[in-house]
């Protein structure tokens, strides 16, 4: 398969009752691109996996409401395949088996590296992108249909002539529709930058993708975050931000 993805911007879940741990796990994450959501008691977590899309879980086994093995046990009853990581002090060849045996995908034991929580998160990320686009190649959001295989984007049936930087945004706004994108999340995937060069490529390509997803259909899909960044949310209008 031809379609590979180095630098993802990740989606995760953290269920953890530990303060200073869920903070230290928070502040990793988003220094290196990642957007995360602490929740500190399973029921919680279930709500949530269950209405929202997360592209990992990573889990804790001893919490309160309701314990991490039950929670996976009913999250994998309930058909929901997010990729799910245990983190936790149970660290048995027993409680190993046990938290796959349940549904967890990988297993890491306290204390860690956090170099290796980030390694084994983006390894199930891959893992699961990967998977997907092996029966189902394509990224849709209302009209907008993107196929990974073929590099192609249509609009209402219309192709539309990308270049491959602007793909590669379009890509990045159809796997987290709704959810802010920042500049920094977009020179990292989009042009490998982990550093701001403070020039306007981003906004100069952001104005080019508009112009070829936008203005032909008279509405606004990328939608301009003030002070955050960007997020693809459909709005009616008569005219476009650049």
């Amino acid at each position: 398969m031809s379609y590979t993805k180095e630098n993802m911007v990740m989606r995760v879940l953290l269920v953890e009752d530990d303060v200073s741990l869920s903070s230290f796990i928070e502040k990793g994450l988003r220094e290196a691109g990642h957007q995360i959501e602490l929740v500190d008691n399973g029921k919680h977590a279930l709500t949530l996996c269950m209405t929202e899309q997360y592209d990992v879980a990573v889990v804790d086994r001893m919490l309160p409401g309701l314990d991490g093995l039950s929670l996976v046990k009913a999250l994998r009853a309930a058909q929901v395949a997010t990729p799910i990581l245990f983190l936790t002090s149970l660290g048995g060849v027993d409680d190993r088996v046990e938290g796959l045996e349940a549904g967890g995908d990988d297993y890491l034991t306290k204390p860690f590296a956090f170099s290796e929580l980030l390694a084994r998160i983006t390894a199930l990320s891959r893992r699961q992108i990967l998977k997907s686009t092996e029966t189902k190649p394509e990224l849709t959001y209302g009209d907008v249909v993107i196929n990974l295989f073929e590099h192609s984007a249509m609009r209402q049936g219309q192709t539309m002539d990308l270049q491959p930087k602007e793909f590669r945004i379009l890509e990045l706004f159809l796997r987290h529709p709704g959810r802010v994108i920042t500049r920094t999340m977009l020179l990292e995937h989009v042009w490998d930058i982990h550093f701001d060069p403070q020039t306007s490529v981003v906004e100069t390509h952001i104005s080019r993708l508009r112009n070829k997803l936008e203005k032909p259909f008279g509405d606004t899909l990328i939608q301009t975050v003030r002070g955050a960044g960007y997020k693809l949310e459909h709005k009616t209008t008569a005219g476009v931000n650049s």
